[in-house]
């Protein structure tokens, strides 16, 4: 039997992907909000495209902050836009 893919929900383009192919940010129970690269920090997830487009989505939609009924840093916008300018760079020639 074929194993099960778990599968997610872009909080920007709304759209089910596979949950490896996405990027979790996280909210601890202390209240912290941050990036979580391997997706086994505790608290509450919520999951973005490694897209421009989805994250500008999300940004102007407010969906991180009520995924998380809580203001986000702009220090994590950052660090996703951060983020998604790396991962563009490395793909790059692989595959």
């Amino acid at each position: 039997m074929p194993k099960k893919i778990p599968m997610r929900q872009c909080v920007g383009c709304r759209e089910m992907k596979e949950k490896r192919a996405l990027i979790r940010v996280v909210k601890s129970p202390e209240g912290e909000i941050s990036l979580d690269f391997r997706g086994k920090k505790p608290g509450r997830g919520a999951y973005l495209c490694p897209d421009p487009d989805c994250l500008a989505r999300a940004r102007k939609s407010k969906a991180l902050e009520r995924a998380f009924s809580a203001p986000l840093p702009p220090e994590v916008y950052e660090a996703l836009e951060q983020q998604m300018q790396d991962g563009e760079e490395g793909d790059h020639g692989e595959r």
